[in-house]
């Protein structure tokens, strides 16, 4: 979900916390690719033969494959949500998190342009 269309649907809070917790599910998946490539590490035999090893060695490079995406994403989702959150205080009023969605990318740079719900100073958050 693009970050103007989760703030305007769940507000910033929610959405933050959405995005924390797509992330922390990513370092789930990390952890459970984790335990299968040692698994499958355990497993594999050369004294086996050569249609195991070959299914072994496939298992191997899948859970190596997803597991380094879901690293990706982990870091991805959770510094995007960080960078978001670190622009999130009105520097009028010092209030975290409690704005509104003004515009959604209306200027140049693909900002969002919100308003503080306590003192209506606005300012542009950089995706």
């Amino acid at each position: 979900m693009k970050l103007d269309e989760g703030i305007r649907k769940h507000g910033f809070r929610k959405w933050y916390e959405r995005e924390l917790m797509h992330s922390h599910a990513h370092l789930l998946l990390l952890l459970a690719c984790a335990i299968g490539l040692m698994t499958s590490f355990a497993v594999f035999s050369n004294a086996a033969p050569l249609m195991q090893r070959a299914l072994d060695a496939a298992a191997i490079a899948l859970f190596a494959a997803v597991g380094f995406w879901s690293l990706k994403r982990y870091f991805f989702l959770l510094l995007h949500a960080e960078h978001v959150a670190n622009q999130a205080v009105c520097s009028a009023c010092k209030t975290y998190g409690r704005f509104s969605l003004v515009a959604g990318r209306a200027t140049q740079d693909e900002s969002l342009l919100v308003r503080c719900r306590t003192c209506q100073h606005e300012w542009a958050i950089v995706d």
